[in-house]
């Protein structure tokens, strides 16, 4: 493309992000998601919204915000949010997780209701739940008999429908052992789908952590790894207070390999590695 012809459309030329509405998007974003956007994620919010702009065929970021601040703006808050949140995951991401919820967790269950609840807070596209799903069907003989269920929640909508589908890029997929992947996944074309054994154990649901929760619980464990990094301590506070409130006595939580409750929830123990049993 030339360079006249990026200047002929100004759809592709640069438009400019003033101070005003990078801080406007910032209290949007913080208001509707919990998400606290500093100047460093400046370049970051530029590039992804930009393509909002392009894809609504507007020319400023100022007339972006009228429609996001405007009374039909919902539905384009909903895709702002899925533009600017980063999905980084992987089927046995942070590995040892998965070793403790086999070998720490699941052996210690009570025996009496046969009842296993685990949630997927930030489930992003989907490789962790079913991760959590292969660990437990390889670490529970007897997971036929028990009423247990996944649940994988994410703000981002488009995330929610990736994970729920349940289709990767065969490149994705190598990280799960072979033995997993040969019992677990069929061959689609280029892609690999997890198998109905996992799906049928999950229900996939958007859900913004900071407003109200439909479920009950409560769980037995709770993943919420590379989530709480984006908010600030006080939000921090108030969504470990919720997930200590969603566990069962002595439910554990594991949390991101660059997070920490340290000096900001007294309700866990720490067990190393990123990992916390409740407390109280």
């Amino acid at each position: 493309m030339t360079q006249a012809a990026t200047l002929a459309d100004p759809l592709l030329a640069e438009v400019p992000l003033t101070e005003q509405d990078f801080a406007r998007i910032v209290a949007l974003v913080r208001s509707h998601s919990g998400i606290a956007l500093s100047d460093s994620k400046r370049d970051l919010v530029y590039g992804r919204l930009r393509r909002r702009l392009r894809a609504l065929r507007l020319d400023s970021f100022a007339a972006y915000l009228e429609v996001l601040e405007g009374p039909e703006g919902a539905e384009e808050r909903v895709r702002m949010i899925n533009a600017i949140t980063t999905n980084l995951t992987g089927f046995f991401r942070e590995a040892h997780h998965f070793e403790h919820l086999a070998q720490a967790v699941l052996p210690n269950l009570p025996r009496g209701q046969r009842r296993l609840r685990i949630w997927s807070a930030g489930c992003s596209s989907g490789e962790e739940p079913y991760t959590i799903a292969m660990t437990l069907r390889s670490a529970m003989p007897d997971l036929a008999g028990w009423d247990a269920r996944i649940l994988a929640t994410d703000i981002d909508t488009d995330m929610v429908a990736h994970g729920e589908a349940g289709r990767y890029a065969a490149d994705r997929a190598a990280a799960i052992p072979p033995q997993l992947r040969r019992t677990h996944t069929q061959a689609a074309g280029a892609e690999v789908e997890m198998g109905p054994e996992l799906k049928s154990l999950i229900s996939f649901l958007p859900l913004n952590l900071l407003e109200a929760w439909p479920m009950r619980g409560p769980f037995d464990a709770i993943f919420c790894r590379n989530v709480v990094i984006y908010f600030d301590k006080p939000t921090q506070r108030t969504l470990f207070d919720r997930f200590a409130d969603m566990l069962c006595p002595g439910g554990h939580l594991f949390v991101g390999h660059s997070e920490t409750l340290f000096r900001v929830s007294e309700r866990f123990q720490h067990l190393g590695r990123t990992i916390y049993r409740k407390l109280r």
